[in-house]
Protein backbone atom coordinates (compact mmCIF):
# COMPACT_ATOMS: atom_id res chain seq x y z
CA UNK A 1 0.00 0.00 0.00
CA UNK A 2 1.24 3.48 -0.84
CA UNK A 3 1.02 6.63 1.26
CA UNK A 4 -1.28 8.21 -1.34
CA UNK A 5 -3.76 5.38 -0.81
CA UNK A 6 -3.71 5.91 2.98
CA UNK A 7 -4.48 9.62 2.56
CA UNK A 8 -7.81 8.86 0.87
CA UNK A 9 -9.05 6.61 3.69
CA UNK A 10 -11.34 7.99 6.36
CA UNK A 11 -10.12 7.13 9.89
CA UNK A 12 -12.84 6.01 12.32
CA UNK A 13 -12.44 5.23 16.01
CA UNK A 14 -14.30 2.00 16.83
CA UNK A 15 -14.53 2.92 20.53
CA UNK A 16 -16.60 6.04 19.88
CA UNK A 17 -17.78 5.37 16.29
CA UNK A 18 -16.52 8.85 15.50
CA UNK A 19 -14.78 10.09 12.36
CA UNK A 20 -11.31 11.35 13.26
CA UNK A 21 -10.26 12.65 9.86
CA UNK A 22 -7.85 11.49 7.17
CA UNK A 23 -4.24 10.30 7.37
CA UNK A 24 -2.04 13.32 6.83
CA UNK A 25 1.41 12.06 7.68
CA UNK A 26 3.43 9.08 8.91
CA UNK A 27 5.95 8.87 11.74
CA UNK A 28 9.06 6.78 11.07
CA UNK A 29 11.72 5.26 13.29
CA UNK A 30 14.96 6.64 11.86
CA UNK A 31 17.10 3.68 12.92
CA UNK A 32 14.91 0.87 11.59
CA UNK A 33 13.06 2.75 8.84
CA UNK A 34 9.75 1.31 10.03
CA UNK A 35 6.51 3.23 10.39
CA UNK A 36 5.71 3.94 14.06
CA UNK A 37 2.44 5.84 13.86
CA UNK A 38 -0.13 7.52 11.65
CA UNK A 39 -0.75 11.23 12.05
CA UNK A 40 -4.40 12.12 11.51
CA UNK A 41 -5.25 15.78 11.20
CA UNK A 42 -8.51 16.89 12.77
CA UNK A 43 -10.94 18.93 10.76
CA UNK A 44 -9.63 22.47 10.58
CA UNK A 45 -11.36 25.70 11.35
CA UNK A 46 -13.30 27.24 8.47
CA UNK A 47 -12.73 24.29 6.09
CA UNK A 48 -9.03 24.13 6.97
CA UNK A 49 -8.26 27.63 5.71
CA UNK A 50 -7.39 28.98 9.15
CA UNK A 51 -5.29 26.04 10.28
CA UNK A 52 -6.14 23.18 12.61
CA UNK A 53 -6.29 22.95 16.36
CA UNK A 54 -5.22 19.35 16.96
CA UNK A 55 -4.01 16.09 15.48
CA UNK A 56 -4.07 12.45 16.49
CA UNK A 57 -0.93 10.29 16.74
CA UNK A 58 -2.13 6.71 16.27
CA UNK A 59 0.39 3.89 16.87
CA UNK A 60 0.26 1.06 14.32
CA UNK A 61 -0.71 -1.44 17.01
CA UNK A 62 -4.04 0.43 17.43
CA UNK A 63 -5.13 -0.13 13.82
CA UNK A 64 -7.95 -2.66 13.78
CA UNK A 65 -8.61 -3.01 10.06
CA UNK A 66 -7.79 -1.31 6.78
CA UNK A 67 -10.66 -1.42 4.32
CA UNK A 68 -11.20 -0.18 0.79
CA UNK A 69 -12.20 3.34 1.84
CA UNK A 70 -11.93 3.43 5.66
CA UNK A 71 -9.33 2.72 8.30
CA UNK A 72 -10.63 1.46 11.66
CA UNK A 73 -8.67 2.23 14.82
CA UNK A 74 -9.28 1.55 18.51
CA UNK A 75 -7.87 4.40 20.61
CA UNK A 76 -8.57 6.52 23.66
CA UNK A 77 -8.80 9.88 21.93
CA UNK A 78 -7.61 11.87 24.94
CA UNK A 79 -4.37 9.81 25.00
CA UNK A 80 -3.60 10.24 21.29
CA UNK A 81 -4.56 13.88 20.71
CA UNK A 82 -1.89 16.53 20.37
CA UNK A 83 -2.71 20.24 20.32
CA UNK A 84 -1.20 22.17 17.43
CA UNK A 85 0.58 25.45 17.74
CA UNK A 86 -1.56 28.48 16.92
CA UNK A 87 -1.49 29.44 13.27
CA UNK A 88 -0.82 32.86 11.81
CA UNK A 89 -4.56 33.46 11.57
CA UNK A 90 -5.38 32.37 15.15
CA UNK A 91 -5.93 36.01 16.17
CA UNK A 92 -9.08 36.00 13.99
CA UNK A 93 -10.78 33.45 16.26
CA UNK A 94 -10.06 35.29 19.51
CA UNK A 95 -12.90 37.25 21.02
Amino acid sequence: MRIEELRTKEVINTNTCRKLGYVGDLEFDICSGKICALIVYREGKCCGLLGRDAEFRIPLCDIVQIGHDILLVRIKEEDCIKKCKPSFFSWLNQS
